[in-house]
């Protein structure tokens, strides 16, 4: 017989399961909180947490990521930090994240996050669009008190499963649990998110949160067109890995030196208001993924500023299949979450190929006690067969779920 490990006081539910268009008659314990933003006050703090995203990728990559495969979910961290700002006991960690998030308050946090859980996490599989399934989660020792706002804070804005449990005797059994929902949550593409002994009797508190997205291609490829072709390493060597290829027109834009393929999912038939795109933004020398960086990372507003929005004829035309994951511990990284006495998990997955996209993340904090339009006359050429940058957007609110960058399709991890 399973053990249980606490008792549950939320429902372990994906937040696309509530459609933000359906009005529902809420109990008065239910309602979620009033967020006061303006539309123009909320407009400028998803612009800013789009850049915080992109700042974000750049330590990670430049930090872990150096001439090798990387992906991550900016918008799981972004859940995870937002659910423990809000914690009334932790006024130090809550300073700490609204630092990092480069936010004014709480308040504004949460109104960015119930619009991107209202517009872009809501799944549209039913319609024709992209599977999207994203759950958050608490795990708090039950000898913390806990504030009965907080918690419904957590259950009805975040719909976050709450369990109270034991970690002071039941640590592995929790850790146990935790990777286990993620794992569910994700289509089983991530596993042992919490490492072994990561979870212990001095464990007070874990946030979880899951994400999982499934998208088709708007043009998919045609299967008979991908041939394997040599993908050039930044050490002189090439790889012989699978490219796809179409003849189609493409979202595809020459900057100075480099240029942004946008590749659309397709959209479903209620999905009006908001559209997912896969974006790869590809240097013009082989060696140039470094600069790239730097300056997507550094420019305020990059995405925005470089983002192809009408299509324009290609000669040669490739980009190739890959899957790959990737996972980081924050702490190494950033040595704010060390100060904090805070440990931050992170594991994401991505897969390509002619029909669409895959990709999944989880991710998991835990504390314990000590620590116009252009004419263009000419074909653009948009062949990737050197390191690249990728991202999946949603292109409505700027909302990056996924960010990485590929250095050696051939490799898996």
């Amino acid at each position: 017989m399973k053990e249980k490990v606490g008792k549950s006081q939320g429902a372990d539910l994906p937040i696309q399961e509530t459609n933000p268009t359906k009005k529902q008659k809420l109990s008065e314990s239910e309602v979620i909180p009033k967020l006061s933003l303006s539309k123009i006050d909320l407009a400028e703090a998803m612009k800013k947490q789009n850049d915080v995203s992109m700042f974000l990728a750049g330590k990670v990559i430049s930090t872990l990521g150096k001439n090798s495969n990387l992906v991550f979910s900016p918008a799981s961290i972004n859940a995870v930090l937002t659910m423990a700002a809000n914690r009334p006991e932790e006024e130090t960690l809550r300073s700490f994240i609204l630092s990092f998030l480069s936010s004014s308050s709480t308040d504004e946090l949460n109104a960015v996050f119930g619009e991107i859980c209202s517009v872009v996490l809501a799944d549209g599989s039913a319609s024709g669009g992209p599977k999207i399934a994203a759950v958050n989660g608490v795990w708090i020792d039950q000898s913390l008190s806990v504030d009965s706002s907080w918690k419904d804070l957590l259950v009805n804005l975040f719909k976050a499963k709450f369990d109270q449990v034991d970690f002071n005797t039941k640590a592995e059994l929790v850790c146990t649990e935790v990777n286990a929902w993620a794992s569910r949550h994700t289509n089983n593409l991530i596993q042992d998110l919490l490492p072994q002994r990561s979870v212990t009797s001095k464990t007070k508190w874990i946030y979880g949160n899951a994400l999982y997205f499934k998208g088709t291609w708007e043009n998919k490829f045609d299967k008979y067109l991908t041939k394997h072709k040599p993908f050039h390493l930044v050490n002189g060597e090439s790889v012989s890995v699978p490219f796809m290829s179409s003849h189609k027109n493409q979202y595809v834009k020459a900057y100075d030196d480099f240029k942004v393929l946008r590749l659309p999912y397709q959209q479903g038939r209620d999905d009006a208001d908001r559209k997912f795109s896969m974006y790869f933004y590809l240097p013009d020398k082989r060696d140039g993924l470094d600069n790239l960086l730097k300056r997507l990372t550094s420019t305020h507003g990059f995405l925005d500023l470089h983002n192809p929005r009408y299509k324009d004829r290609v000669g040669e035309f490739r980009i190739p299949k890959f899957k790959i994951e990737f996972r980081f511990e924050a702490s190494t990284i950033f040595d704010d979450f060390k100060r904090s006495n805070v440990l931050l998990y992170h594991k994401s997955f991505v897969e390509i190929d002619e029909v669409g996209t895959e990709a999944a993340a989880a991710t998991a904090m835990k504390k314990s006690t000590g620590a116009c339009r252009p004419i263009v006359r000419k074909r653009i050429d948009f062949v990737a067969d050197h390191p690249f940058l990728f991202l999946i957007r949603e292109d409505g609110t700027g909302t990056v779920l996924f960010v990485g960058q590929i250095f050696d399709p051939s490799k898996s991890d």
